[in-house]
């Protein structure tokens, strides 16, 4: 059984309601493969969450960017786990290297995120990835290997988990791992969840790759064997987000 294809949007902190409304309807209007062929998941602000969802065609789902760490109650400013559920939002972005940098969140903190959120019934896509820094020092799988180990410490089941391979320095800045760094990274992940985790657990688990993803260079990312898709940034907001969507063919037809 192949794994099948994940294509997520995220919107980041962008957007107008008629903006979301318009980006909506592009999308809908988009001729897609098929939903036994790849999942697609939309990542709007919590704000407009309830709106994309009432509007978006039934066969793509949301996402929320990011959820707390635990219950609900006195954390001003945080979303809980328990609210998205209760809004029937199926997924939620966590450990993106925006807020692993920007507010401090610990390899820890994301692990016991992505535990709280699969404890309450959400899908995760959990983040990875190292800086420019990181991988010119040799670093690159020691890094990551440790962010995947905090998540692997505290969770069992990996079924609801996707992996979003987005190295730090290809995010947002136009360059791109080439297809061969991302497979071999991808490639070695795959490794060492088999090796900590489990075979099954390896051999099932979509590792998808983010990181200046376009329509321009989608087909030949995805026709690396160990790339099982995408998490895009800026190329969701505009309609080549339908050419990425349709690299998941590259796969069902290989």
């Amino acid at each position: 059984m192949g794994r099948k294809f994940f294509v997520g949007g995220n919107w980041k902190c962008n957007g107008t309601g008629e903006e979301v409304k318009k980006i909506v309807s592009t999308l809908n209007d988009g001729k897609v493969a098929s939903s036994d062929v790849v999942d697609v998941v939309l990542s709007p602000p919590f704000v407009f969450l309830p709106l994309v969802k009432s509007l978006l065609r039934p066969d793509f789902h949301v996402a929320a960017q990011n959820c707390w760490v635990k219950k609900g109650g006195a954390y001003t400013g945080e979303i809980s786990a328990e609210m998205l559920v209760n809004l029937d939002v199926p997924w939620v972005i966590l450990g993106h290297s925006e807020r692993r940098a920007l507010l401090n969140e610990s390899n820890e903190f994301v692990g016991d995120k992505v535990a709280y959120a699969l404890s309450k019934g959400l899908k995760v896509i959990a983040c990875v990835g190292e800086t420019l820094e990181q991988r010119e020092a040799g670093a690159t799988m020691d890094v990551v290997a440790s962010q995947t180990k905090a998540i692997a410490d505290r969770i069992t089941d990996w079924s609801n988990v996707v992996v979003a391979y987005e190295p730090v320095w290809a995010i947002g800045t136009g360059k791109v791992a080439t297809p061969a760094q991302a497979q071999e990274v991808h490639s070695e992940l795959r490794k060492w969840l088999q090796k900590n985790v489990s075979a099954e657990v390896a051999e099932s688990t979509r590792i998808i790759y983010g990181g200046s993803v376009s329509g321009a260079n989608c087909k030949e990312l995805a026709a690396q064997p160990d790339v099982d898709g995408f998490l895009v940034g800026g190329a969701s907001l505009k309609p080549e987000f339908v050419d990425i969507i349709n690299a998941a063919t590259v796969k069902s037809s290989a």
